[in-house]
């Protein structure tokens, strides 16, 4: 006989030198929850984060190449993140540092970034972060991973007003992700005026441009880093 012994998991998860400490429900009786709680840090002791997507970037740079925001989801919680990248030409073999993603991700898209954009990265080291130290992996990262890299090897920043969301297919195409209507919606909440998504646009927002896209090269022309001919 067989007896359950476990009713939930938790894992309490967060590097000590960053303020933040996300609570990850990792399986309860019915299976896995994947479900995600953000706390901060203080005097007292564990502080629960609100809003954690207006927590995660409150200070975020603005007019910096190298950083992407992207609308991702954790469990049933939509919480908008930021990607930096920094691309620098390798002396030596090139290095892969990732912090806060899946590395075989960031592998993936360097990939496709390299093959259908023309950008020489297999010849540079690529720094990649999520900051305040969360750690996620959702699809929809992939196009902020993409956008940060490019807008760090061009050095053009993205508009502030942007927000991306999208999985990237090794051919080049852009995939949607699921409940792209709870991550526009937080994005329209922070005040987001434009949002780069894949495929046909279905969600409506007053004050939040939906813009869709079916391959990289056009999304990276969209957000100015590229020339339509």
């Amino acid at each position: 006989m067989v007896e359950h012994l476990v009713d939930v998991v938790l894992m309490f998860e967060g590097d000590r030198q960053h303020v933040f400490r996300m609570l990850r429900g990792i399986k309860n009786r019915f299976g896995s929850t994947s479900e995600l709680g953000l706390f901060a840090m203080e005097g007292d002791g564990l502080v629960p984060v609100e809003d954690p997507s207006r927590a995660l970037l409150a200070e975020r740079p603005h007019d910096v190449p190298g950083s992407a925001v992207v609308a991702a989801v954790e469990g049933s919680r939509p919480i908008l993140v930021e990607v930096q990248a920094l691309l620098v030409r390798a002396y030596g073999n090139p290095r892969r540092v990732v912090s806060g993603m899946d590395p075989h991700r960031v592998s993936l898209v360097l990939a496709v970034i390299e093959r259908h954009l023309g950008l020489r990265v297999s010849e540079m080291d690529a720094f990649f972060k999520l900051t305040g130290g969360v750690s996620l992996d959702d699809p929809a990262l992939d196009l902020g991973i993409m956008t940060a890299a490019v807008s760090s090897i061009t050095g053009v920043p993205v508009p502030a007003e942007w927000v991306v969301a999208g999985e990237i297919g090794l051919t080049g195409e852009l995939r949607r992700v699921g409940r792209m209507g709870e991550r526009l919606h937080e994005a329209q909440n922070l005040g987001f005026k434009k949002a780069l998504v894949p495929g046909r646009i279905s969600e409506i927002l007053p004050g939040l441009a939906v813009v869709s896209e079916d391959t990289v090269e056009a999304a990276m022309m969209r957000l100015g880093m590229g020339e339509r001919e």
